[in-house]
């Protein structure tokens, strides 16, 4: 007999992810995928991270092996802080934060305790597709800003904040997925004084500020927040381990003004009531032995051969075919396509063509809660060598 049990009517607000619904179709051989949003694993750093695990277990297996507090193992809150205070976020103590599985699950934490149905929350256009799907579940209206190549247009989101008066303003300024824009100092300092200005809260998700190729970006908007008074109390900052040492230990964090931790944190103990605290030991450990400066200078010298090659290589076989800012950092590529000289226009329709010229990339109308653009597309370069970047490319420009 099938199942007849009517589901919640939360999930009519959702659908299945059009990422993950590609990724079945790259298991015909051959295909050069420059997809997926994931580092490249080859990148981990095995040995540390093994290190790290048995310096745990060496040394407090008792403590890495059994449940912990909801807020999160206390060595590893005290390193987060200390990380964060070596990329000028000084006025975070351990106390200011609790630790996520991941920090989708800060997200999710973030609706669960905010989002009533029918509440309006500003995102970016485009935006993290999971994050629109997470916010929907728990009934948002999404309201979009526009982005270019300085991230959001803080003149626009003003005026948006001061019309829908929203729950919150999401935001990725630094590298976001998928624009990989980098939003500028004055963006930034004018966020956090619209925040204080239209007393509304801004949520910081800062999974790719370490993956910068160059200069380093400007602050985050929590390192900012000191010197905009009354901004702190009004931000939300999420980080994550998981683009720059393994996403595989699901370790994430948020910084949030006191009583909303006290809130995310009861929701926390009512679904997983804490990251695995082995994860949490091995992660703290790492951070200790002072291993991630090492890694992250590493990462960013493949990302950026990576990513300066496919610019290359698309400014090469598609020329005016295509636009987009080269990335500063991050993992992607946003492009979209002209059309020109008759050429294609849609990137759902140049998705399926690729695919059967062996390159796979991911259409840009799904990561727009609204309006969406479909001659965008996103461009991963993190996982592919620059010979299967410039071989990817030249199938992609035959597909165009």
């Amino acid at each position: 007999m099938p199942f007849t049990t009517p589901f919640a009517d939360r999930l009519n607000n959702v659908e299945t992810s059009a990422i993950r619904e590609l990724f079945k179709l790259l298991g015909k051989p051959g295909i050069i995928s420059f997809a997926g949003g994931f580092p490249d694993s080859a990148l981990f750093d095995v040995d540390g991270i093994r290190s790290a695990v048995d310096a745990a277990l060496t040394h407090e297996p008792g403590a890495a092996l059994q449940y912990g507090a909801t807020e999160g193992y206390q060595p590893l809150r005290e390193q987060i802080a200390g990380f964060m205070a070596s990329k000028g976020a000084t006025g975070v103590a351990s106390s200011d934060l609790i630790v996520t599985t991941g920090s989708q699950q800060a997200l999710d934490l973030l609706g669960k305790t905010l989002i009533s149905p029918g509440d309006k929350v500003i995102v970016e256009g485009p935006t993290f597709l999971a994050t629109i799907q997470c916010f929907r579940l728990y009934g948002a209206e999404l309201i979009t800003v526009p982005v270019d190549g300085q991230g959001a247009r803080t003149d626009v989101l003003e005026s948006l904040i001061a019309e829908h008066k929203p729950k919150f303003v999401y935001l990725i300024p630094t590298f976001g997925n998928p624009s990989g824009a980098l939003m500028s100092l004055e963006r930034r300092q004018a966020v956090l004084e619209m925040a204080v200005r239209h007393d509304t809260l801004i949520v910081e998700d800062d999974p790719y500020g370490d993956l910068f190729f160059g200069e380093a970006p400007p602050p985050s908007l929590l390192a900012l927040a000191d010197s905009v008074p009354g901004s702190r109390d009004r931000l939300v900052h999420c980080g994550s381990l998981s683009k720059v040492l393994s996403p595989g230990l699901r370790v994430g964090w948020m910084v949030a003004p006191q009583e909303l931790l006290a809130k995310a944190t009861m929701c926390k103990q009512f679904s997983d009531a804490h990251t695995s605290t082995f994860a949490q030991a091995t992660a703290a450990r790492y951070l200790a032995a002072g291993g991630m400066p090492r890694t992250l200078a590493q990462v960013r010298s493949v990302y950026a051969e990576r990513a300066g090659t496919m610019a290359q290589a698309l400014r090469e076989h598609l020329g005016g075919a295509i636009e987009f800012v080269e990335p500063q950092g991050g993992l992607f590529i946003w492009a979209r396509l002209t059309g020109e000289g008759g050429r294609v226009a849609d990137g759902a329709a140049l998705a399926r063509a690729a695919i059967e010229r062996g390159v796979a990339f991911v259409p840009g109308a799904p990561f727009y809660a609204r309006d969406p653009d479909a001659a965008t597309l996103r461009l991963s370069f993190a996982t592919a060598p620059v010979d299967q970047i410039r071989e990817g490319v030249r199938r992609l420009a035959m597909a165009v």
